[in-house]
């Protein structure tokens, strides 16, 4: 796997930009506290029956389906959200991938046009976090790495499950700041993978 650059920034989800990227009936941030739940031993399951249900829908347009995010690391706490990451050939070709997967109970809630062209479907119940990217996106292989580093490194693992309780516990009703306020490890742990 090519190793990708550091990100230069975290994804901007404040005020006017996190409006901006709704789409549909998505509120702009949180309504609930972020909580952070004990690892859940039912979601490797749960990710295998969504994955099957994303390529039925899509087929081989589905490049890739990933299990990322922290749900995907074995004994690590997390929201209790997956977090897939689907490849397809063209992420602004929505056309192409949003009808057959909102047949599916998918339903485009994000619209990132100048950060890789993300998109990113929501299940009503918001269990499921699907981000779409294009082939070889940096922020997909960093998706991965990070994973498979977590994975194998359970002090780095306990490190970024003591930091996500730290930093949702004094942001329980801003997306933005949790999400800025644990970048610095996964910077550090990105780093320790190897990114530069």
């Amino acid at each position: 796997m090519r190793i990708p650059p550091l990100p230069e920034a975290s994804l901007d989800l404040t005020g006017d930009k996190a409006a901006k990227r709704a789409v549909g009936n998505r509120p702009a941030n949180v309504t609930s506290p972020i909580t952070i739940d004990a690892y859940n031993p039912e979601w490797p399951a749960m990710f295998a029956k969504e994955a099957a249900a994303i390529r039925t829908a899509l087929g081989d347009r589905a490049l890739a389906v990933e299990h990322v995010g922290s749900t995907a690391v074995p004994g690590l706490a997390a929201k209790n959200r997956l977090d897939i990451d689907l490849i397809v050939a063209d992420p602004a070709d929505e056309d192409a991938y949003v009808p057959p997967l909102e047949a599916a109970g998918y339903f485009l809630r994000t619209r990132d046009p100048d950060w890789y062209q993300h998109r990113c479907l929501w299940t009503h119940d918001h269990g499921v976090n699907l981000h779409v990217f294009g082939p070889d996106c940096d922020e997909y292989l960093r998706h991965l790495l990070l994973r498979d580093w977590l994975r194998n490194h359970p002090e780095d693992r306990d490190r970024y499950a003591a930091e996500k309780y730290r930093v949702a516990q004094e942001h329980p009703m801003d997306m933005a700041l949790y999400v800025q306020g644990k970048s610095a490890i996964i910077i550090d742990i990105l780093k320790r993978c190897g990114l530069r």
